[in-house]
């Protein structure tokens, strides 16, 4: 859509029923469509089948040296200044989308999704949301320029609903945005968002990190771990663009936005895909054309005073395994659940079974913690498991698997 030619207003996309009971969504907007593809929720704290976050890796791009850059080297720069040295990096992206049919068994038509997304290195690959382009028959690039390009797809990820297209240009056209270390990324930070809200092209919007260390749901039902939260003004459309640092560096993907349940637009609460997320992701979709997340086959619930003390448990820190899935490491490697249902402060929890201290010599506290261990790792992989069953300190040894598609599997 060419914003210097007259249109009628884009009209706000009608959304589809949430994949849970909150008002989080995404927010690829749908042309002809005119529906919101693909919802989402908040991701439950104990689900940690995933397990899926973890160590920082490098993106190398052809022309050499890292992309990777601290958060807040050097000087801050204007909003404006922001804009013209990344915003011909920003791309828009425009999926047909063939009729499917959603995780949550509604049916989508056919149409055209709309989103945004940024250059990432010279040789054409553009990172997006992959609910932009997910059940795409073909896909557009919008650069600055008004040039349009034809592009593949080199591989996408629903577990952080990140993908990677490749366009065939000039390196010297193309202008990559470097990613930062998220991992230094603080609440109160300033930010910039640039991306395509309802068609308007490279419109750029400014505020703070709101939040850290959130959790949301992917399109294919996992948790994406450590989420930026921001209040800069994201609407549909937006799917897929970057969230800036001070110095124009990338330090999210805006994937999500909290509509409070009452409608689709924005209320000041944006989820973004961390950047060593996005670094570790595309890495290797470059590397193998797709991506494998190591998997556990647990869900745990974090130890408390109240329930160390309730049911005189060996331990006042760990985690509580809930349960074991069937087929997984945890199970092969017999891992024991809680047995007895309980209730303390409110919440359900089963006790009873094994409690985990440790993981690959890590001490592990959180489910977040369990979680960065695991994703650290490879399917294959062997890692300890420190662990209490009874009173008794047992060392278990599993084999990681590898990621169901989804977490019902």
């Amino acid at each position: 859509m060419n914003s210097t030619t007259p249109t009628p207003p884009v009209t706000p996309p009608t959304p589809e029923a949430p994949r849970g009971g909150s008002g989080v969504r995404s927010f690829a907007l749908y042309l002809s469509a005119a529906v919101l593809g693909g919802a989402a929720v908040l991701g439950g704290a104990a689900a940690t089948g995933a397990l899926d976050g973890g160590t920082t890796t490098i993106v190398r791009p052809s022309v050499g040296g890292s992309t990777t850059i601290p958060t807040s080297s050097g000087s801050a720069l204007s909003v404006n200044e922001i804009y013209k040295r990344t915003g011909p990096g920003v791309v828009q992206i425009t999926a047909t989308v063939g009729g499917s049919t959603t995780g949550s068994g509604q049916s989508r038509p056919s149409g055209q999704s709309l989103g945004s997304g940024f250059v990432i290195d010279a040789d054409g690959h553009i990172v997006t949301n992959y609910h932009v382009i997910e059940n795409a028959t073909s896909i557009k690039v919008r650069f600055s320029n008004d040039d349009t390009l034809t592009a593949t797809l080199v591989g996408s990820d629903p577990s952080t609903d990140l993908a990677v297209l490749d366009v065939d240009s000039d390196s010297n056209a193309l202008t990559p945005l470097s990613l930062a270390d998220s991992k230094l990324v603080e609440v109160g930070d300033p930010v910039v968002a640039i991306g395509n809200p309802f068609g308007l092209e490279r419109t750029v919007t400014s505020g703070i990190v709101s939040a850290l260390q959130r959790n949301v749901q992917a399109p294919n039902g996992w948790s994406i771990d450590h989420v930026i939260q921001t209040d800069a003004a994201i609407n549909h459309g937006n799917s897929g663009g970057p969230l800036l640092n001070s110095r124009g560096a990338v330090i999210g993907v805006n994937s999500q936005i909290e509509t409070g349940g009452s409608g689709d637009g924005n209320v000041g609460i944006v989820f973004a895909v961390p950047s060593n997320t996005v670094d570790k992701v595309v890495e290797q979709i470059l590397d193998a054309g797709k991506v494998q997340h190591a998997y556990l086959g647990v869900s745990a619930a974090e130890v408390t005073s109240e329930i160390a003390e309730s049911y005189k448990l060996p331990v006042t820190e760990g985690l509580l395994v809930q349960t074991v899935a069937d087929g997984s490491g945890a199970a092969d490697a017999q891992l024991k659940a809680g047995t007895e249902q309980v209730v303390v402060a409110g919440q359900s929890f089963r006790v009873g079974g094994d409690i985990i201290v440790a993981a690959d010599g890590k001490d592990v506290t959180s489910i977040d913690e369990l979680r960065d261990v695991i994703g650290a790792r490879k399917p294959g992989d062997k890692i300890d498991l420190k662990i209490y069953r009874g009173g008794e300190v047992k060392t278990v040894t599993v084999t990681l698997g590898q990621q169901p598609t989804t977490p019902s599997q």
